[in-house]
This record gives structure tokens, sequence and C-alpha cells, in this order.
């Protein structure tokens, strides 16, 4: 039988071996850990759809951001839960507001976290949806005009990072001139840059208590089925300013992910959203998968499509994980 001079399996042969020769290198300093601010004290509960996701008042948030600050993760991006919601979402930019104080509290107990924050109203409006609703949909540019103000309240606080996304036309344009006419030109903008309209977004719905009361959000989330469309969309926020740009979901979107990183050069986020790990989570309760094998495979295909950044619901347990392996 005839063999190739080069057989591949040579350098499979060991687990030394094969990492010396490891494409894909995952480290905890990739994750950003998602986490819901809610107000009261004492307060943390889990979301019965994302086990293990809490929403968590300022003290709980706290010591779950210090826990996984502790194992290597570098950042959280913040989402709030108002106690009151109406029409135009105002609870977003109050100074005191669920958000802006988790801020200050993050940034007085953890200084050297990066706080990043979620910028957009659907946690805020009465309805669900990301903006003012006039004549049954999502007016644009009276939204954007908020989610400066939001954004702006979340500089003021202390936020080191802001990320919109909303999908409003324009948005990062208004939030850059906001915060750079105001004192903030420091504050990087995180742009959720091409998100679809998603079936995978079902369990995150639950934990922010944002669904839409009407509707839907394909009038502003962008259709599963387009490609060509998240570059331009890409292109406009980077025209307009942003710093880092997102693909939302990730793992039915890697494609996405690899068109942008080869295409632009800014750090590409992506977002390993509720309903991917949901399935994780259940698959592995179920006995159907090896949970902690198959959440690592995930993440790693993110960054091997090109993602410099990982949003998930997995950074402190998989931060955790792979230091205890030495990665």
């Amino acid at each position: 039988m005839y063999y190739p001079v080069y057989r591949p399996r040579r350098l499979r042969r060991t687990e030394a071996l094969r990492g010396m020769v490891r494409e894909t290198e995952l480290n905890a300093r990739d994750f950003i850990y998602p986490l819901f601010a809610v107000p009261g004290s004492g307060v943390r509960k889990e979301v019965g759809a994302m086990p293990g996701v809490h929403q968590l008042s300022q003290d709980e948030l706290v010591r779950e951001a210090a826990a996984a600050h502790a194992v290597g993760v570098p950042a959280v991006i913040l989402f709030g839960i108002p106690e009151h919601k109406d029409e135009t979402g105002s609870e977003a930019s109050r100074p005191d507001g669920v958000v802006q104080r988790a801020i200050e509290a993050l940034k007085r107990e953890l200084p050297s976290l990066v706080v990043i924050t979620d910028v957009c109203l659907c946690e805020y409006t009465s309805h669900g949806h990301c903006g003012v609703i006039e004549g049954g949909d999502v007016a644009n540019d009276p939204t954007v005009k908020l989610l400066a103000a939001e954004a702006l309240s979340h500089a003021r606080a202390g936020a080191d990072m802001v990320a919109p996304s909303d999908m409003m036309d324009g948005r990062v344009g208004a939030i850059r001139r906001a915060l750079d006419e105001h004192g903030f030109a420091q504050v990087p903008v995180m742009a959720y840059a091409a998100k679809y309209a998603s079936a995978f977004y079902g369990p995150f719905r639950e934990a922010a208590e944002s669904t839409p009361q009407f509707g839907d959000r394909r009038t502003y989330q962008m259709d599963p089925a387009n490609a060509i469309e998240a570059l331009r969309e890409v292109r406009l926020d980077i025209e307009e300013g942003a710093d880092i740009v997102m693909v939302k979901p990730a793992l039915s979107y890697l494609d996405i992910i690899s068109d942008v990183k080869t295409e632009f050069d800014l750090p590409v986020a992506a977002y390993n959203v509720s309903g991917e790990y949901a399935m994780v989570k259940a698959a592995a309760a179920n006995g159907w998968v090896d949970g902690e094998r198959l959440m690592l495979e995930i993440l790693t295909s993110i960054k091997r499509a090109g993602a410099d950044l990982i949003l998930t619901y997995h950074a402190k347990e998989a931060a955790a994980l792979l230091r205890a392996r030495g990665a």
C-alpha cells in the first residue's frame, strides 16, 4: 500500500504535539461577559431559559463581575432592566438609572475591569421595541436622538465603552458627535454593525424583559439571508466613527464574521447569543453532549472565523476552565 510522504496524523499523536501546531488559541482575554442589572439589593434571579445567568442587583452584579475578572475575563457589557417603563424609554438616560449606578459601582470596586454598556431602548420601553413608535413602526431619527443621550449618560457615569445595538440608521455618528462634543472623545464605540433579526434571541428577551408587545424587529434588524448587506452596514458604521464592529448572532453567521474580518481592518466582535448558550445548556443537561467540550468548540469556531472579541454568557465558566487547563 502506498503512503504519502506527509502524514498529517503524525502531528496529532499527543496533546503536546497538537498544542504546538494549534492554529487558533482561545483565551479568557477574548471574552466580554454580559450582565443584567436590576434595581434593589440582594437580587439574584435566575433566567429560566438560561441556566447560570441571572438578573442582578448592584451588589450581586459587582460580585459576579469580580468572580469573572478573577479568572481573567477583562470586560463586561451591561444591560439594564428599570423599575418603570414608558413609551420612549425615558429611564435609559437618567443619571441615577440602573445601568448608570451599576457603572459607578463597578468602576469604584473593580477599576481595572473594562465596563461596556449596551445602548438601546428595548429594555426601557413599555412596548419592547428599540425606539420611539410612530405609525406602528420605530421612527429612526427621533430614536437616534434618545440613543445619543443614553450613550452620553453612560459615559458620564464612567463607562469605558458604549455599544449601540438598536440598528437605527446613523446612530453611530450621532453617538460619536455627542461624546466628542461633551468631552468624551476618548470613549470608544463598539457598534452592533451587522445585527440580524434572529430567532436565537428568545432567551435574552426573558432576561432583559424586552419582548416586543406587537410585531417584530425585522424593519430595523437585518434579514438573515443577506451577506453583502452586512458589509454595507459595517462600512457605514466605520465611516461614522465606530472603533469596533460586531456581528450578532455568532454561530449561524460565522461566514459574516469571516467576511467582515477579511474586508475591514478594525477589531471584530461577535455575540455568542442567548439561544446559542441555551441550546448548549439544555443538551448538556439532558446528557446529549459534553457541555464543556461543546462550549469551547463553539467559542473556538467563533474566534477561528475571525472574531477578536467574543461576547458570551459562557465567559466566566469558559475562562475558569481554560485557566484550569493552563491555557
